[in-house]
């Protein structure tokens, strides 16, 4: 073999080298593009997952939610209505607080009306008879 064939097959596999590293390069892209593909599909296949559990998760909450509103309104107008029947039965037997305060303040005046009527009595002289 001869210098310039040596040279040929020398350069021949440098160049066979070169395009195997250039192909190693290109294959090694292409994997991790597909590796970065494959990722994304299953974070988006989680994601999309995630998603419609939590909105499932959020329709649960919200029913639940005007269930325990409605039961609380339940509860508050069944207070009120109770309250509004105690207030009336004791405006009816006369326990309401303002009409007590009222009658004790009528007694009172009166009260003080008879002790000077009765003062008055007291500071007359008394009559004589005969």
């Amino acid at each position: 073999m001869s210098n310039i064939d040596m040279i040929k097959e020398k350069a021949a596999n440098a160049e066979d080298m070169a395009r195997k590293v250039w192909l190693a390069g290109i294959g090694a892209y292409g994997k991790g593009y597909e590796e970065v593909k494959g990722r994304f599909e299953a974070l988006s296949t989680d994601s999309n997952k995630l998603f419609d559990e939590l909105v499932v998760k959020g329709e649960k909450l919200e029913t639940e939610g005007k269930d325990k509103v409605k039961e609380v309104q339940t509860k508050v107008a069944a207070q009120t209505e109770i309250e509004t029947r105690i207030e009336t039965v004791r405006n009816k037997l006369g326990l309401n607080n303002t009409d007590s305060d009222k009658k004790i303040e009528e007694l009172s005046d009166k009260i003080d009306a008879l002790t000077a009527a009765v003062a008055k009595l007291a500071a007359k002289p008394a009559v004589k008879k005969a």
